[in-house]
């Protein structure tokens, strides 16, 4: 089925992978999951690589680049460019076979991301404030100090260690019938998508990008690799400008499908694996269960695989999704109140929430904001509420009191 020989050099070195990757790494859990699946008419799995080490399947692809390498690697060093998972997992996978790592970050990258990539003895140096300016430094150090570069996507050996995902599905689920695969540079589902057409053909292998970070999607529908300009996305894990050469040739050979989802889906997707599952997901992860809140494949009763491809995710932006997620769903109400600027005023909005037995979570008082109507305030309340029904009942009592209400 294949058009060259590339496929079959990939297939064997996930075969080779698969033979050495777990002295050090896991093979993640694939579970069923009762609540999607009855949500999508469809029988759901996830793939749980956000308990991979590292928290992400990026672990794996390092691992297996260092330890095909590892007299050169030992003797010169390793070097990449990352602001999140690929430093972490590279960082892991050199000091797991005692090599030297120094990873190059933008002065951007997140402290919680910097300090996990240091925990693992790398030599962290920020540089830069995008991934672009750290790569050419990285690169840099390449050519000064002789240090092997560990690409995070564009490299045969890094497709293949992410590829015993693959493996590791086909042995689980063997009649799996669509796995859905979130696309960054395009390494993990190049990776997934051999292994599984080795195993099984007719396998459907479905891409989910951002909309705002849709390079593959784009690039597919003109039939040519393009460089786009992103913009941020909570799947921050995903956002490149392009996908690599190499896979996009794997790529146009083994995904059948790609499909972009927006923001509030990523964002829905996140909230939803953490209250239905117990499962906590960075946006790249959730990009899959996004793509069938969407609808893209909801309804074929098949056997489906969601890659949740990491956990990494800053806890003050899942603080916001969650509230946002509360919110959507009607779990949390948020109102806005215009009152006369007087004693007691706040007191008897405070009363109303009580007497409808309101859970506050955040209450603010402005009068200085100069659009308010003088000798008036604005109070905005963040509250919890038994039903939606009180919260039309505590908005019609707010009426009669003569508050005008947003």
């Amino acid at each position: 089925m294949f058009l060259n020989g590339l496929i079959d050099e990939v297939w064997s070195l996930i075969q080779k992978a698969g033979s050495v990757i777990y002295s050090v790494l896991h093979k993640t859990p694939l579970e069923y999951n009762t609540s999607f699946s009855r949500m999508f008419n469809a029988s759901v799995f996830l793939k749980l690589e956000n308990m991979q080490k590292t928290g992400s399947f990026k672990s794996r692809g390092a691992f297996f680049k260092i330890y095909s390498h590892l007299d050169e690697a030992r003797k010169r060093g390793v070097v990449a460019a990352s602001s999140g998972n690929h430093a972490q997992g590279v960082a892991f996978a050199a000091s797991a076979l005692g090599v030297k790592a120094t990873i190059v970050m933008p002065e951007t990258a997140p402290i919680f991301k910097i300090n996990a990539t240091r925990s693992y003895g790398a030599e962290v140096v920020l540089y830069g404030r995008v991934y672009d300016d750290a790569c050419q430094k990285a690169l840099e150090i390449m050519r000064e100090t002789g240090a092997m570069f560990v690409h995070p996507f564009n490299d045969k050996e890094v497709i293949a260690g992410q590829g015993t995902i693959g493996l590791e599905i086909a042995s689980q689920l063997p009649d799996v019938e669509v796995v859905v695969v979130p696309i960054g540079g395009g390494g993990l589902i190049s990776g997934i998508g051999v292994a599984l057409k080795k195993h099984k053909p007719g396998v459907k292998i479905v891409g989910v990008e951002p909309e705002v970070a849709a390079k593959y999607y784009e690039s597919r529908r003109v039939g040519q690799r393009l460089v786009i300009e992103p913009k941020l996305s909570l799947a921050d894990g995903v956002v490149t400008k392009t996908i690599g050469d190499l896979t996009w040739e794997i790529m146009n050979q083994v995904v059948d499908d790609v499909v972009k989802v927006s923001e509030d889906s990523i964002a829905q997707a996140i909230y939803l694996l953490l209250e239905r599952s117990k499962v906590l997901a960075e946006g790249a992860g959730a990009l899959p269960l996004a793509a069938m809140l969407e609808g893209h494949f909801n309804n074929t009763g098949k056997k489906t695989v969601l890659v949740v491809s990491g956990g990494n995710i800053d806890l003050t932006m899942l603080y916001r999704v969650v509230i946002r997620g509360l919110a959507t769903s009607g779990r949390i109400s948020i109102v806005r109140l215009v009152v006369p600027d007087a004693p007691g005023q706040l007191y008897r909005v405070l009363e109303v929430l009580y007497k409808y037995r309101c859970n506050i979570i955040d209450v603010k008082h402005d009068r200085f904001n100069p659009i308010i109507p003088i000798g008036h305030a604005v109070v905005d309340l963040v509250f919890e509420a038994p039903s939606g029904d009180i919260v039309r009942e505590l908005i019609k009592e707010f009426k009669e009191m003569g508050y005008r209400v947003e």
